[in-house]
């Protein structure tokens, strides 16, 4: 994908201290690739350090936020880069981003809605579908894992899921 939508790496969870650290929840791969890049979110936040949290996040400090006040008034922020600051993609390798807004199809040609966010818990990424139509009652969407048993292929314009792992109304 040739997008230019500017990818997310963090978000800024609320402040850390009184001197205007931030708490950071981890969205790319982790602490490392986040130490990539001095800059984000077009140049507005300039990283001046960043050490892990111990918990699976971060705390950063940035040039432009002077206290806790500051700090706590960016929390929800998200840090983004541009899509060529990171490295070239692998083939079968996908940024969250690239998934989200995909029209979902099963393999036997049915639309059965579109994605709406990408989760991993640890094992394996994971899209999440919104159903369409949107049935009236029970559930509005469903989980599919990233794996070639459930997703046998996808592009730019769609994920085509096996209809094994389509869920019915």
């Amino acid at each position: 994908m040739t997008d230019n939508t500017p990818l997310t790496l963090a978000a800024i969870t609320g402040a850390h201290g009184v001197r205007g650290d931030v708490r950071l929840k981890l969205l790319g791969e982790g602490l490392e690739a986040l130490k990539a890049h001095s800059s984000f979110n077009e140049g507005t936040l300039t990283l001046k350090s960043v050490r892990s949290d111990n918990k699976g996040g971060a705390i950063a400090r940035f040039a432009e936020v002077q206290g806790r006040e500051q700090a706590e008034k960016l929390r929800g922020t998200t840090l983004t880069v541009p899509r060529e600051a990171l490295p070239p993609l692998e083939e079968g390798e996908y940024y969250f981003a690239d998934l989200i807004g995909l029209d979902a199809v099963t393999d036997a040609g049915k639309r059965v809605g579109k994605v709406i966010d990408v989760h991993n818990y640890g094992a394996t990424d994971i899209v999440e579908i919104a159903k369409d139509p949107v049935p009236e009652k029970g559930m509005k969407t469903f989980m599919v894992p990233m794996t070639t048993h459930a997703v046998v292929e996808w592009n730019g314009e769609r994920i085509v899921i096996a209809t094994d792992f389509a869920h019915p109304d």
